[in-house]
């Protein structure tokens, strides 16, 4: 079993981070947080709230897909700490039915969690101690990429790949390919404009669309399962193309 030790000073977040205010959406996002330390719990069900999104609970990973499944949330927030069957499990049971965002949350310190978190198709991550409102802020910009892309385009083709940008579906030799919103934009991002170097940083602007303190080792995190789900060899790569001491390239031919 993996502890969950608490790593949130909850007075100083009391009184250093008043919760936003109510700021109305066109329609209610609803947010799944599975987290066994209720204080954290309910702070950040508070801040969601007063974001304007609905907000359920789960304390352990059995709970959390049983969740997952009748309620359908649009995004979920995701301890890796947790009782039995720990985040990282959670997540892998997880990506085999539904490719909802998810946001990791972890008071680990080895780097490795949270590169294993995304390369298991995690969207982004927090560390504890956190700032509620930076948790609120990566949740609003991982959900913007579940959002139709404004663009006078509809349909990207590059080799046997199709992009449909309004239904944001991806195919491969006319078979869907499952892509988290994430991995998507990252295709797109790079899809549309076949050939050229785009850097780490670049790439992580892409989806993000804020200023984050992000390390460069998320974005190859989804590259490895982009490659994964995309190229007939991961050892050859056709599609994604790393230029190396740059970054990476969609192909051109």
């Amino acid at each position: 079993m993996i502890s969950s030790t608490p790593m949130v000073n909850m007075g100083w977040y009391a009184q250093a981070h008043e919760p936003p205010a109510h700021e109305p959406i066109a329609a209610v996002k609803t947010a799944l947080i599975v987290e066994d330390d209720q204080s954290i719990a309910r702070l950040i069900r508070d801040y969601l709230d007063r974001a304007g999104y609905g907000v359920s609970l789960a304390a352990d990973a059995e709970s959390g897909l049983a969740r997952t499944r009748t309620d359908k949330p649009d995004v979920i927030v995701l301890d890796l700490g947790l009782p039995g069957r720990d985040g990282i499990e959670m997540l892998r049971e997880l990506r085999r039915f539904s490719n909802v965002p998810v946001v990791i949350v972890t008071a680990r310190g080895d780097e490795t969690d949270r590169v294993v978190g995304l390369e298991l198709g995690a969207d982004d991550y927090v560390v504890k101690p956190f700032s509620p409102r930076e948790l609120v802020a990566r949740v609003r910009a991982v959900l913007r990429r579940t959002e139709r892309v404004e663009t006078d385009i509809e349909v990207i083709r590059v080799g046997d790949l199709t992009l449909d940008i309004p239904r944001m579906r991806a195919e491969m030799k006319g078979e869907p390919i499952d892509l988290t919103p994430t991995e998507f934009q990252l295709v797109l991002t790079m899809a549309s404009q076949p050939g050229r170097v785009f850097t780490r940083n670049q790439l992580l602007d892409a989806v993000h669309g804020v200023a984050f303190e992000s390390y460069e080792r998320a974005i190859d995190a989804h590259i490895k399962n982009i490659r994964r789900k995309l190229e007939p060899s991961q050892a050859d790569p056709h599609y994604v193309v790393t230029v190396y001491g740059v970054g990476y390239r969609f192909c051109d031919d």
